[in-house]
C-alpha cells in the first residue's frame, strides 16, 4: 500500500478536537487556490422608460447590438432608448470553476438610468485580468431598489435601485489554470500572520505525520509535503484542513473610534501603576442685549446695551489608583463608578497612553 494512503487512513482514525482549537481550514487558507474577478460591460433592456438619455457611449454600444444582428442604423437617425441603460457586470469565479457551471452576477448602471427594475441584461461577456473571457452572463435582474418620482420633482428612493443581481446568471466558459496539483508541497496562509501560530500548525502536522512534513516559513506561511497524485492529494489535504489547532492570544490592542464613541480592549491589555482624576469644568456664557429707548421729542437714538452673564460650574473631582497587572476590565469599572463618560475614558487611555501605563497598543481611529 502506498505510505500516504496509510498515513491518511491513520489521521482519520486519530482526529480529536479541543473546546479552544480552530481547524486549520477555518484560521488558513491554501495557496493557489482562490477566486478571480471578472468584470464586463453591456446593455439592460426592457426598462419602463428608467433608461439612459441620449448620449455618446450609450447610442454607440447601441448601435454595436443592433449591428451585430444585421440591422444597420443610419447615422442621420438618433434612437430613443429611455428602455435601455449601460451597465457594468462584475461576478467572482470561485477557484476550480469548470465549464458549464453558473455564478452569480451583479449589475450595476454606469449612466444616468434612474432604475434597473424590470430590465433584462443582454449576452455580455465577463472577461478576467488577463483580458481573455472566462463567462457569459445574461438574464433578468432582480433589482431590490424602489425609486419614484413626482410632476412636481419631489421623489422618494429606497435602498439602490440603479444596481441588480442575475443568481445564477452567468455560464463558466473557460477553466483557470491551477497548480493545486503540482509540486511536493502545499503551503497554508495564515489569515492573521502570527509567528506562534504558524509554529503551532507545523507542530500538529509534524505531530501527526511524522518530523519535518510540515515547516512554518514566515510568520504568514507553512510549507507542506503532499504526494502528487491529485486523488491523493485531495484526500491528505481534505485530512489536514480539519486538523484542530490552537492559535496564539491577540496582541495586546486598543481601537477606539473617536467618531462613534466605540472602545474595544483586547483581553491581553494590562496596565501599570498609575493614579487617575476625573474631573468636569463647564462654563456657560449667555448673552442677554438691553434695549434702551429714548424718550418722545427727545430727538435720541435708540440703543443696544451687551449684557453678558457667565456661569462656572465644577464637577468633582475623583481619583482611582491603578496597580500593577489590572486588565483594562478594572479600569472600566473603575471609571463607570464615577460616571465617565465614554468619550472621557477615550481622553483617559490617550492620556496613559503618553504616560506610558499601558501595556498594549492605542490605534485611534
Amino acid at each position: 500500500m502506498n505510505i500516504w494512503k496509510v498515513l491518511i487512513i491513520g489521521f482519520c482514525c486519530t482526529l480529536g478536537a479541543s473546546a479552544q482549537a480552530a481547524r486549520i481550514k477555518d484560521i488558513a487558507t491554501v495557496e493557489g487556490v482562490r477566486s478571480n474577478q471578472l468584470i464586463g460591460y453591456g446593455l439592460v433592456v426592457g426598462l419602463p422608460g428608467t433608461g439612459e438619455s441620449s448620449n455618446a457611449f450609450t447610442e454607440q454600444t447601441f448601435r454595436t447590438m443592433l449591428n451585430n444582428f444585421g440591422i444597420k442604423v443610419p447615422d442621420t437617425v438618433k434612437p430613443k432608448i429611455k428602455d435601455v441603460a449601460p451597465v457594468a457586470v462584475h461576478a467572482e469565479l470561485p477557484a476550480f470553476s469548470k465549464p458549464g457551471q453558473t455564478i452569480d452576477v451583479t449589475v450595476s448602471a454606469i449612466g444616468e438610468a434612474k432604475s434597473l427594475r424590470g430590465g433584462t441584461l443582454l449576452q455580455t461577456f465577463l472577461k478576467g485580468v488577463d483580458g481573455q473571457v472566462y463567462a457569459l452572463a445574461q438574464g433578468s435582474l432582480v433589482v431590490g431598489g424602489l425609486g419614484a418620482q413626482g410632476a412636481d420633482g419631489s421623489k422618494v428612493v429606497i435602498n439602490t435601485p440603479t444596481v441588480g443581481r442575475i443568481p445564477n446568471g452567468a455560464s463558466v466558459e473557460r477553466e483557470v489554470p491551477s497548480s493545486f496539483d503540482q509540486g511536493d508541497t502545499i503551503t497554508f496562509d495564515l489569515h492573521r500572520p502570527d509567528f506562534t501560530s504558524a509554529k503551532r500548525l507545523a507542530d500538529v502536522v509534524n505531530g501527526l505525520v511524522g518530523p519535518n512534513t510540515a515547516q512554518a516559513i514566515d510568520a504568514t506561511s507553512i510549507q507542506v509535503y503532499a504526494p502528487r497524485d491529485p486523488g491523493q492529494r485531495v484526500a491528505y489535504l481534505s485530512t489536514l484542513e480539519n486538523l484542530n489547532v490552537d492559535p496564539a492570544d491577540e496582541a495586546a490592542k486598543i481601537v477606539v473610534n473617536s467618531r462613534t464613541g466605540t472602545i474595544v480592549i483586547g483581553s491581553q491589555v494590562k496596565l501599570k501603576p498609575a493614579a487617575i482624576t476625573h474631573g468636569g469644568l463647564t462654563v456657560t456664557i449667555k448673552e442677554n442685549p438691553t434695549v434702551s429707548q429714548p424718550n418722545a421729542f427727545s430727538n435720541g437714538q435708540t440703543a443696544v446695551t451687551p449684557n453678558s452673564s457667565i456661569t462656572v460650574q465644577q464637577q468633582n473631582s475623583r481619583m482611582f489608583k491603578l496597580d500593577t497587572g489590572n486588565s483594562l476590565d478594572d479600569l472600566v469599572k473603575a471609571v463607570n463608578m464615577v460616571g465617565v463618560a465614554p468619550g472621557d475614558l477615550m481622553a483617559i487611555l490617550e492620556a496613559l497612553q503618553q504616560a506610558g501605563a499601558i501595556e498594549g497598543q492605542l490605534e485611534i481611529l
